[in-house]
């Protein structure tokens, strides 16, 4: 079991990495192919709607086939397929095409492992656990920063994805060699995504999947590259430390929240919290978008730690989802929390277009203020959820 988990935990590192990579990778792309940043928030968003459609196949084969082939065919061929493809690029399409891929083969892995704590584990500690993962895992976050903007500068941005397809191909079958299905439960083919749809007591915290990642998920994966470059003239270095800082603040903001729901005795209040916060930093960031490089990057960091909430409030809908939906349950909420982003990267790449770049700061003082309008009008709905801890 530890082995399977260990292995599933090393395949969502390659997701958070595969997520967040293009912020680094955009002085190169655009030198080289012509890429614009639009393109970019367009093949960054192309990832998070197929990861985010993916999740109902895949809580379907997580309840009938189980964790361990659902995980493994998809990562060996959509992760290490796309990442080939990536390598190959000779223009934006491609770029488009191989992130599509690779969001398809990175969909199960998070929630596989969820499924087997939910499974596996007392309830009590699904929040914990479901934290660590996201917390070990968004080291990918720092390897998609200063690490990949060293390899990129010392073997090329080619070899190191075609490097990254290896791994990725290694992995998947790690997973099927280690990974352990879990006993299923009397009565788990019966009922399906419609009936979790009629509880009433999700839809706030489906609200709240929406908004409370796509903030952090959208600047670190892309916008926060494009900004210090703008901005501030940034090198590709600078910018892998800026994306390396603020990696490391969502990294402790997922070890943090998993414990504080027991100790604070709320896992609504924790939640809404901590969005509220992320929206100050928000509108702090459209206040003084030039105030100066270290602002900035403290602002960012503040988004990082406190819009690291994803796994609680999948643990907060969880608690209301019964045994035998558990797979469908918690892939249902992971749409809703991965499609967001997608959605809002092809909304943002739209608004910074249609905003004049001059001065440089006006087009991301626009964003941060369309991200923070976002996250504050779902904390105002997800004000008025019932609050459940296990």
């Amino acid at each position: 079991m530890r082995a399977g988990i260990a292995c599933l935990v090393l395949a969502y590192v390659l997701s958070q990495f595969y997520r967040a990579f293009l912020a680094v990778m955009t002085p190169v792309l655009k030198a080289e192919l012509g890429i614009t940043s639009e393109d970019l928030a367009a093949a960054s968003g192309i990832w998070f709607l197929a990861f985010a459609l993916m999740q109902f196949p895949v809580g379907w084969a997580l309840d009938r086939i189980g964790p361990r082939l659902t995980s493994m065919a998809l990562l060996s061929l959509g992760g290490a397929g796309g990442a080939t493809v990536f390598a190959l690029a000779e223009g934006p399409v491609a770029i488009m095409v191989a992130m599509g891929l690779i969001g398809i083969g990175c969909s199960p892995v998070l929630m596989a492992s969820y499924y087997i704590f939910a499974r596996s584990f007392p309830p009590a500690v699904f929040g914990t656990l479901a934290g660590a993962v996201v917390g070990i895992g968004s080291l990918g976050n720092i390897a998609g920063s200063l690490p990949l903007a060293w390899a990129v500068d010392a073997f090329g941005w080619r070899e190191t994805l075609f490097a990254l397809a290896a791994v990725t191909l290694a992995v998947a079958a790690a997973i099927g060699l280690m990974v352990r299905d879990p006993a299923r439960v009397e009565g788990e083919a019966k009922g399906s995504v419609l009936d979790l749809l009629k509880m009433p007591l999700l839809w706030p915290v489906l609200i709240m999947m929406v908004v409370c990642y796509a903030p952090a998920a959208g600047l670190r994966g892309l916008w926060i590259g494009p900004y210090y470059a703008d901005v501030f003239d940034a090198s590709a270095g600078q910018i892998g430390t800026a994306t390396l800082v603020m990696g490391l603040a969502m990294v402790a903001g997922s070890f943090a929240y998993g414990p504080l729901d027991r100790l604070l005795g709320t896992r609504k209040g924790l939640i809404l919290g901590g969005n509220l916060i992320v929206g100050l930093c928000l509108l702090a960031l459209w206040a003084m978008p030039t105030a100066n490089g270290w602002t900035a990057l403290a602002l960012f960091a503040g988004i990082g730690l406190f819009g690291a909430s994803f796994p609680m409030v999948i643990a907060h809908g969880r608690a209301f989802v019964p045994p035998h939906l558990l797979g469908r349950g918690v892939t249902l909420l992971n749409f809703f929390g991965i499609a967001s982003p997608g959605l809002m990267q092809f909304a943002t790449g739209r608004l910074h277009a249609s905003v004049a770049p001059t001065p440089p700061e006006a087009p991301y003082a626009a964003l941060f203020l369309f991200f923070a309008l976002f996250v504050l009008a779902g904390c105002a709905v997800y004000a008025f959820s019932r609050d459940r801890t296990d």
